[in-house]
């Protein structure tokens, strides 16, 4: 008998499991609480430094990214883990690419940040 899942039967059922999805992230995956720390400091630094709209724009959108990737990557290696509990090379090459697409995304991400920060961090320090 094929599993049939149960539709949501509310939109706060529907946000109740977007937040269990985003908290087993946080719980499960070390790269998620290093994402976070980061996320925080550069909002910080962001702040700090008085980016514009531009940037919080552009720095927002990096940051989203990385996460999305991370979270993409954790319900591919959820989905494979339960498809293929064995070691297969297929499934080893999943879980590669899935975190290839992280390490890209929060390499772009890094970049981005110091093309922004970088100038003004500079600015500010030499003011005072």
């Amino acid at each position: 008998m094929m599993f049939q899942p149960q539709p949501s039967r509310s939109r706060f059922q529907s946000f109740r499991h977007a937040f269990s999805g985003l908290w087993y992230v946080l719980r499960t995956q070390r790269n998620a609480w290093i994402h976070a720390t980061i996320t925080v400091a550069v909002f910080l630094l962001g702040s700090w430094v008085g980016l514009d709209r531009y940037d919080w724009t552009l720095i927002t959108i990096a940051i989203c990214f990385v996460w999305l990737a991370e979270i993409i990557n954790t319900a591919l290696e959820a989905i494979t883990d339960l498809a293929s509990p064995e070691q297969h090379p297929l499934a080893k090459v999943g879980k590669d690419v899935g975190a290839g697409a992280v390490l890209l995304a929060s390499i772009t991400a890094i970049i981005l940040g110091m093309l922004i920060l970088f100038p003004r961090l500079l600015d500010k320090l030499n003011t005072k």
